[in-house]
């Protein structure tokens, strides 16, 4: 596999730094290498396969220089002013903000469901948000196999989703100090509040999951709702995601065909408390399944409870995932 350039924007952010993580542990193969933030993180060095790297202030001369694929963890407003300069430059930007995610010019990757999307990029392609990525890693086979009708989201998302500041509330929380970034306390608490509140009583967020699972899939005719929920967890979000099919379907046969999904692991054996776990999945770049079972409510619907870490799945690693694609050709 022939050797690229690379850069990382964002590199001493929490998803930056677990982009930098899983580079290192993939074994991305990289020529020159570059880290860029924010002028505050600038002049400090970072530590990538043994060698320091001096974090350089992003600007829009940043990409005049040999760089093929850039790593975006900054922020949508970076992203936007940032990302269309980089392009111009022949430099493929990978970008983990939601500013170009429903740009019908712009690829939606998740590698496990639509990896042939990469191949119709202008420059830019976008990564999904935490929750919908290991959502359709998920729903994808069923969706090929039975025809979905309709899906219902319950999320219950960790606090790292928030980055530093999310963290922060909770640790100090916990402590019996005031939160600061939420707006209610988050220890032993949960928020049906992520993100802001749109005109329709839906969050933000709920409305990323609903349009981004339809982009994804490729369906449009997809019906989809959500709430999503921040909840007193440092890692790992969970998802109660309720199916209904267009087809009837054996479970036995529906699990066998998960299991041999890409990107998946079946956790599912009730009799010895065995189902996903937000604390196991932590750490790790599958999405973990269990629960699985028949919506007795109606004639062909399912629920199963889904799991994943959402700074590795749900952020840096599916960067990293599409980065491999575009090497591969």
């Amino acid at each position: 596999m022939k050797k690229v350039n690379v850069a990382v924007v964002g590199a001493t952010g929490m998803v930056g730094r677990m982009m930098l993580k899983i580079l290192e542990e993939r074994n991305f193969p990289i020529d020159k290498f570059y880290v860029f933030a924010s002028k505050k993180s600038a002049g400090s060095e970072i530590e990538f396969k043994g060698m320091k790297y001096p974090v350089e202030e992003l600007t829009e001369n940043s990409f005049d220089r040999d760089i093929d694929i850039a790593l975006f963890s900054a922020g949508g407003d970076t992203s936007l002013k940032f990302a269309p300069i980089a392009a111009s430059k022949g430099v493929v930007v990978i970008d983990n903000s939601s500013a170009w995610r429903m740009n019908k010019e712009v690829p939606l990757v998740v590698p496990e469901v639509n990896p042939e999307d990469v191949k119709w990029h202008k420059g830019i392609i976008a990564n999904p948000n935490c929750s919908t990525i290991q959502a359709v890693v998920a729903l994808k086979p069923l969706h090929d196999k039975y025809g979905i009708k309709r899906i219902v989201y319950s999320t219950y998302q960790a606090v790292s989703g928030s980055g530093v500041k999310g963290v922060s509330d909770l640790e100090e929380g916990l402590k019996g100090n005031p939160n600061k970034f939420y707006a209610h306390p988050i220890a032993n608490n949960c928020l049906p509040h992520i993100d802001v509140f749109m005109e329709n009583g839906y969050t933000k967020e709920e409305i990323k999951m609903i349009d981004e699972t339809k982009k994804i899939l490729n369906d449009q005719s997809l019906k989809v709702t959500a709430t999503t929920v921040r909840v007193p967890v440092f890692n790992s979000h969970s998802e109660s995601v309720n199916v209904e099919f267009k087809n009837d379907f054996k479970l036995n046969e529906l699990v066998d065909l998960l299991k041999n999904s890409p990107g998946i692991i079946i956790e599912d054996d009730v009799k010895n408390n065995v189902y996903p776990l937000a604390i196991n999945a932590s750490g790790k770049n599958e999405v973990f399944l269990g629960r699985i079972r028949r919506d007795e409510s109606i004639d062909y619907g399912i629920n199963m409870w889904v799991v994943a870490d959402n700074i590795r799945k749900g952020a840096a690693t599916n960067a990293v995932q599409i980065a491999e694609l575009l090497i591969k050709g």
